[in-house]
């Protein structure tokens, strides 16, 4: 207890004496030997929604109060601690971010979440505005109301009419919330409800967004900003560039992830992009550009009694031009000498106390590379995509702590969520890299789209990488945006490789990729070309080395025990090194295992295990030598979705937080693997054990076998754990729920078009080819227009309508592309047909609940992209019965024992003594996009169901959920991002 008590007052002086802070500031960038005070003891992670004591034993009810387990540290700490009046709330809104976009994504979810929970934690009444049906936040665990409206002035005014809540929360729903906030303040509608803004003050947020009115604050306490000048015409922005001199870079006020900012060399490329800009944005900034400095981010915590932490410190791969959103990211920063880390961390406090943020933020620099010059690029008052991956990236979680410093308390009083054994004022320390790379999903679009990226974000998701080194931790990030790609590799061959070097794309990484393996370009070369730094890219030089190390070796046998344990400190992956060795990943793993090499299991634990720590986020590394957990729990894995893309978003997250929570409810420990740093499924309270790690098939079989896992989950992540499901079983992995060869039987279109022959289930005529001559042939013989499709893909990727056979041959090599291993689907597509989407569970083949929704679209619209409508409108009892008899029999034939999903095609009967026909397009053995949408608005929750099928436990009843009549009907309708994606064809079709 000496030893804790010492600690709690070093704490307590850390965040009182703000002036001696620099002593200790160090703490994130370098990492200080692994020496714990006391030996860590693995201890059993509960996750639980309540962390922390907030005992008020050392003082009077409302002091604040040391969260200590040193009682004269508590007592001391009630009389001196500074006492700031809690704001008295009973009941608060919260604005949620609405419908996920390009810029706005999950991120907004998770943290909404978290500010929800601790708002339950204090008692407090929550009430949230969020359109999105798919989020975990509108679920009504979290809130005690939930508005399924849209984030706009009128409506929030209307939910605070209503509600009459005493406060509201803007700093958890992006820059829709804060833009509703602002404006409801400048209406005076917060005024004269007397509703109260916790947190950051309105006159921040203002200035932290208005560009003019930053710059000016920054230059009261002679921080140096980028020479700028606000405007709101076309003719003052080319006057503004003339006087600053040309290339500027242009930036939209009051937007998110940089829409309509950009870069302009002449007066006639500004010209145009301002035009654009002014259009989305009432204000502009003209900047002096400084691409090629570096870019840096500091995560900052600040209380209203003015204690101030950095929380982390995060580095852009990519230089100053390339939008934070849409660059390589790693934290801690690795390229800073130490006074220029610590330059920067003295302006941040500097810039964030001078604005008074009370909660967190963010703040953006450029970094001259060969001069300690810099200058305050923005700073985000709120939230952000980038406060989700530092959240993710140390274990601090940030969202929660800002939303107990809204409500009054401050750092020293609040615990470590995470370790639960220290304070919320200690700076996060780091052993390990974390990469984040983002993932873009332009080649969905036809190629008249521009894939090049700069200020203007074009990412729709990102992961987020783990390991000791930075090429252990880059390796793995590749693999998580896509699993085709197995590591550092050249996935392109550019026609003008200088171009694509120096021009950022969707696929730099890959051009730097050719550049070395094909072209022998060396460290210096690249520099100059991509302004990257050489650090950087010597390490990437030492994976390239590993490669050649590994192809002299020729074959399996060939790799020792050393080169074998190097590449894997590499973060190559068993099927990589096959690959390179001519060999399959099945021998290189038994190879591996052979010598004795497995991965470690090790603890984020915010303290670089400086302090012992009860935490329960873990990941995987081969840079180890010991485990920091035991595995004697024994739980049950839930596989998640992986990384955001178009055709799987948060819909597959709330699923398996769900389920997760539902395992818990039984009783059961739960381990959950994802890599999202977005997603609530990743937060830390969410299952007994995170795996913030891969979901391919080697890491899986990894966590699997250290673990000793009950069973695997496969069918609440989306179409990624499906792909591994087969391989999982036939190499002895229990995979809970539906069998693996029942799934594969559903995605194989023979083996599923047979069995829906033999149930009596119609289908639209189909065949499988392999050659253009068969599909010529096939068409001929249905008529156009005909429907060609890849198996095993996600969202009808490469899925396209041909109706003429001029078409046929581009498109079939397209689908053959996506899906090499397997042969092409065409099949007879039926014009002018209603669409259905049939939402299901069952328990050993036996039907447990279900959901019809309707297309407003005709078919030929994805499901994904078209709007659903609940209850049905036009469908007669005729047609939902036979729809349920349907789902019935697939259940029997396919012994589905969990979620699955199907789209059925509904013909106008041809006269009126006739029904109408009623053809299954596709079955998914798994859930789908609309199982948040049908559980909430039926009130029946799917995957809860779904979990007690697919664990064989507390089974329930049958219920027929379309029988129940209702008075009312939802509508779920898809939000796209065209403005953001120049040359996009905005024609929605079957590929979603």
């Amino acid at each position: 207890m000496g030893l804790l008590r010492l600690q709690a007052s070093i704490t307590l002086r850390r965040c009182l004496e703000t002036n001696r802070s620099q002593r200790f500031a160090r703490q994130l960038h370098i990492s200080r030997p692994r020496f714990a005070p006391v030996p860590t003891k693995p201890v059993r992670a509960i996750a639980r929604a309540a962390v922390g004591s907030y005992g008020k034993d050392g003082g009077e009810d409302g002091d604040h109060v040391l969260n200590s387990p040193s009682e004269l540290a508590r007592k001391i700490s009630a009389k001196v601690l500074p006492k700031i009046p809690r704001p008295d709330v009973k009941k608060v809104l919260i604005v949620g971010s609405g419908g996920l976009s390009i810029g706005q994504a999950g991120e907004f979810d998770y943290s909404g979440s978290q500010a929800l929970k601790a708002l339950r934690e204090e008692g407090v009444d929550a009430v949230l505005i969020n359109p999105n049906i798919a989020t975990w936040q509108t679920s009504h665990e979290l809130a005690s109301e939930v508005y399924f409206l849209p984030i706009t002035p009128d409506y929030v005014a209307y939910v605070l009419e209503k509600e009459r809540p005493d406060g509201i929360l803007l700093t958890f729903g992006g820059q829709s919330a804060l833009n509703v906030g602002i404006e409801l303040d400048r209406m005076g509608v917060l005024e004269r409800l007397g509703v109260q803004v916790l947190g950051t003050p309105i006159r921040t947020l203002e200035v932290s967004e208005d560009r003019d009115l930053f710059v000016q604050a920054l230059k009261e306490i002679d921080i140096p900003a980028a020479q700028s000048t606000a405007v709101s015409s076309v003719n003052d922005a080319l006057h503004a560039a003339e006087k600053i001199g040309y290339p500027v870079i242009l930036r939209s006020a009051f937007t998110l992830g940089g829409l309509g900012s950009g870069f302009a060399n002449n007066p006639d490329e500004l010209r145009d992009l301002s035009a654009k800009s002014l259009s989305l944005s009432p204000q502009v900034l003209i900047e002096k550009s400084m691409r090629g400095w570096k870019e840096l981010e500091y995560e900052v915590v600040r209380d209203a009694a003015d204690n101030t932490i950095i929380c982390c410190n995060m580095e852009n791969f990519d230089p100053l031009g390339t939008h934070t959103g849409d660059s390589i990211v790693v934290a801690p920063s690795q390229t800073l000498p130490d006074d220029e880390y610590h330059m920067l961390r003295s302006a941040a406090l500097k810039v964030i106390r001078h604005l008074g943020v009370i909660g967190e933020c963010n703040i953006q620099y450029a970094l001259n590379p060969t001069s300690r010059e810099y200058c305050v690029i923005e700073v985000n008052a709120r939230l952000s995509r980038s406060s989700a991956l530092a959240s993710k990236a140390t274990g601090y979680p940030l969202a929660y702590t800002a939303a107990k410093i809204a409500l009054g308390h401050t750092l020293p009083e609040l615990p470590n969520a995470v370790t639960k054994t220290t304070t919320a004022c200690f700076e996060p320390s780091l052993d390990y890299i974390v990469t984040k790379i983002p993932k873009w999903d332009l080649a969905k679009f036809s190629s008249q789209v521009n894939r090049e990226v700069g200020s203007a974000m074009k990412s729709v998701g990102e992961v987020m990488a783990i390991g000791r080194t930075f090429e252990e931790s880059l390796q793995k990030a590749i693999r998580q945006v896509d699993p085709r790609w197995k590591g550092f590799e050249a996935y392109i061959e550019p026609e003008d490789l200088d171009t694509a070097l120096s021009k950022p794309t969707d696929m730099r990484l890959f051009a730097i990729a050719y550049a070395m393996f094909n072209k022998n370009y060396t460290v210096d070369q690249l520099h100059d070309l991509t302004k990257i730094d050489k650090w950087f890219l010597y390490k990437i030089d030492n994976i390239v080395q590993t490669v050649y190390a590994l192809k002299a070796a020729g074959n399996v046998s060939e790799i020792d025990h050393q080169l074998m344990k190097h590449a894997k400190q590499m973060g190559f992956s068993d099927s990589h090194i096959a690959d390179l060795v001519s060999s399959t990943e099945d021998v290189v793993r038994a190879h591996r295992k052979s010598f004795g090499i497995t991965p470690f299991v090790k603890r984020i634990d915010t303290l670089a295990a400086e302090f012992p720590a009860h935490t329960n986020y873990l990941y995987t590394t081969y840079n180890a030598s010991e485990h920091d957990v035991d595995f004697d729990e024994h739980g049950t894995m839930v596989l998640g979705s992986g990384v955001y893309r178009i055709g799987s978003s948060v819909e597959f997250d709330w699923c398996a937080v769900t389920c997760a929570r539902k395992l818990r409810e039984m009783g059961k420990r739960t381990i959950m693997i994802n890599y999202n740093p977005e997603t609530v499924s990743t937060d830390f309270d969410e299952a007994d054990r995170l795996y913030f790690e891969e979901l391919g098939y080697e890491r899986v079989m990894d966590i699997y076998e250290l673990e000793q896992a009950q069973g695997v989950i496969v069918s609440v992540g989306g179409q990624l754990p499906q792909n591994i499901a087969l391989r999982l079983k036939q190499n002895g992995v229990s995979v809970l729920g539906t069998d693996p060869q029942k799934i594969d039987s559903a995605e194989d279109r023979h083996k599923f078009s047979k069995t829906l022959d033999s149930i009596g289930v119609d289908q639209p005529e189909w065949t499988e080819v392999t050659s253009v001559g068969a599909a010529k042939k096939f068409a001929k013989r249905v008529g156009y227009p005909v429907l060609i499709r890849p198996s095993y893909v996600l969202s009808g990727a490469a899925m396209n309508v041909v109706y003429a056979e001029a078409d046929l041959e581009y498109n079939l090599s397209a689908a053959a592309d996506v899906s090499p291993l397997h042969p092409v689907v065409i099949s007879k597509f039926i014009d002018n047909a209603q669409e259905i989407d049939v939402d299901a569970v069952a328990h050993k083949g036996k039907l447990l609940l279900h959901a019809i929704s309707e297309h407003v679209e005709n078919a030929g619209v994805h499901s994904g992209d078209a709007t659903l409508v609940l209850p049905p409108f036009s469908l007669t009892d005729d047609d939902m019965i036979r729809l349920k008899q349907i789902a019935e029999k697939v259940a029997f034939a396919f012994e589905i024992s969990g979620p699955f999903n199907m789209q059925v095609i509904r013909k106008p009967a041809d006269s009126p003594n006739t029904e109408p026909e009623l053809k299954v397009i596709e079955c998914n053995l798994r859930a789908s996009r609309s199982f948040p949408f049908v559980s909430k608005v039926l009130g029946h929750n799917f995957i809860d169901a779904a979990t007690a099928a697919i664990v064989d436990q507390n089974v329930p009843d049958p219920v027929d959920a379309m029988a129940e009549k209702r008075d009312y009907t939802a509508i779920k309708v898809s939000q796209f991002s065209w403005t953001r994606l120049a040359g996009a064809d905005p024609f929605l079709g079957v590929d979603g």
